[in-house]
């Protein structure tokens, strides 16, 4: 065997001879089968109120990973944590006997099975005797001691799996991101709507404006897009009588990464018949206020250092208001030039945009940065969403809204179109090339689709908010990275 170069290579061949052992005398700990009957919450919850020194007969069966390990002669001190804390374990020669060597050799990392008597120490620590234990998975990698300290956030991404055992804030983020999308599917159970699911992988991308992933069906021998929206798909289930429907899942768009961007991230959409954005607009308050109000207590709530008051109702502006008074952007829809001189004044390319662009990427730019309090921008120029239904008192708008916290985007919605004449030549004039058409949706519309309120919600964006979150890396279990090889080259 060649000379060790690493001292990460010598602790990982000192742990493999451990294993090897312990496989010697007891056998392949990762074949052993061992089932907790009792975790660290239950043992606290139950005998926290026991008396220093005092010892109970009450035997438990625990499993967990090893965290510390302090040896006094013949007894050894342990911490064990498990999924919901940690606990101290005792071990003694005279219990354990010939196991006793191998217990002294446990590394912090290992995970073990204990058998046990519950006690507190006299210096009042809840603690387990081991009468017996098992090892269930060696660790031959030493864990890092201090991984929130890191400065190199990057590896804590790529190796989430360490930031999870090392920071509990961050599983705790994790841990809250559950609790807010299962309070959000009580939510709309409660007000009648039905989960559904939708395809993944289409033929045609449709239901917003972005660019799509593309990849190859080798059975059908055809071209599939991973979804950008599961919009159109949703809508026609409105058409076959499907009223009030939702979808929580992942969407997928090919553009870039940065603080609330990520390509696949998780969308919440929703679709109501008979309603139209202003229904959705008080829909989409109650949903927000109520899941803040559980996972947090209150609807007053810190983001980032600023203070962000949730209480309703919120602040309502259209969109020529919000780039006039907040933006001090003065400009009509319409007046191209002017448009785009203000645009390139404040430092943006407008060079092989849309004037909708152009607008947009304005008010993204001058406005949405000021957004910290909860606030609802609607009644947007028309050719900015294909899909929404033009204003009847003014045609050049849509009836649409973006609800907006803590400086970004956090919702979008609208009354939604259901000519299907004016669908088609909507599409035409934002420049939908004939075979990109959706035409079985199109079709689907011209059978009939009541009027529909539609709303969508970025789920990601939602927690980053209730966990104070400044990045949506921070949110997202895994969240996409240039590879290693990428990163070497």
């Amino acid at each position: 065997m060649g000379k060790v170069k690493y001292p990460q290579e010598r602790l990982v061949r000192e742990r493999k001879d451990k294993l090897q052992l312990w496989i010697e005398k007891e056998g392949n700990p990762y074949l052993t089968k061992f089932t907790p009957q009792h975790s660290t919450r239950w043992i606290k919850d139950t005998y926290e109120s026991i008396k220093s020194g005092e010892k109970t007969d009450t035997q438990v069966l625990i499993a967990g990973r090893v965290l510390a390990s302090r040896g006094h002669g013949k007894t050894i001190f342990a911490d064990i944590k498990d999924g919901e804390g940690k606990i101290q374990v005792y071990g003694r020669e005279d219990v354990l006997g010939e196991k006793y060597p191998l217990f002294k050799k446990l590394d912090v990392g290992d995970i073990i099975g204990i058998k046990g008597k519950i006690f507190k120490t006299k210096t009042g620590e809840l603690t387990v005797e081991v009468l017996s234990f098992s090892l269930l998975a060696k660790s031959l990698r030493v864990l890092p001691e201090k991984w929130h300290g890191l400065q190199d956030i990057e590896l804590r991404y790529r190796k989430r799996y360490l930031d999870l055992l090392s920071n509990p804030q961050v599983k705790k983020v994790f841990l809250t991101r559950g609790l807010i999308i299962r309070y959000i599917r009580d939510f709309l159970d409660k007000k009648g709507f039905l989960e559904v699911e939708t395809p993944m992988m289409q033929s045609i991308p449709g239901g917003a404006t972005a660019k799509p992933f593309q990849t190859h069906h080798q059975a059908l021998d055809e071209d599939l897009y991973l979804r950008i929206a599961p919009e159109l798909y949703l809508k026609k289930l409105v058409v076959g009588g499907m009223e009030k429907v939702y979808e929580l899942n992942r969407v997928f768009r090919n553009e870039g990464i940065d603080r609330s961007h990520n390509p696949e991230f998780t969308m919440l959409e929703i679709y109501s018949a008979y309603n139209s954005y202003k229904e959705m607009m008080e829909l989409a308050e109650e949903l927000i206020c109520e899941v803040t109000e559980k996972i947090k207590g209150s609807l007053k709530i810190s983001y980032q250092g600023s203070q962000i008051d949730l209480s309703p109702p919120w602040r309502r502006i259209t969109f020529e208001e919000a780039l006039k008074e907040i933006g001090e952007i003065e400009v009509k829809w319409g007046d191209e030039d002017k448009l785009r001189k203000i645009a390139t004044e404040v430092g943006l390319k407008v060079e092989g945009l849309r004037d909708d662009q152009v607008i947009e990427h304005l008010l993204d730019k001058q406005v949405v940065p000021r957004l910290i309090q909860p606030i609802f921008i609607f009644d947007y120029p028309s050719p900015t969403s294909p899909l929404a239904k033009r204003k009847k008192e003014n045609l050049s708008l849509i009836e649409r809204f973006e609800i907006f916290i803590g400086g970004m985007e956090l919702a979008n919605a609208y009354s939604e179109l259901n000519d299907p004449i004016e669908q088609r030549q909507r599409f035409l004039e934002m420049g939908t090339e004939k075979e990109l058409l959706d035409e079985d949706f199109l079709e689907a519309l011209e059978y009939g689709m009541p009027p529909t309120g539609g709303l969508g919600i970025g789920i990601d964006r939602l927690v980053m908010i209730l966990t104070d979150s400044a990045s949506i890396r921070d949110v997202i279990l895994f969240p996409q990275m240039k590879s290693k090889r990428q990163n070497q080259e």
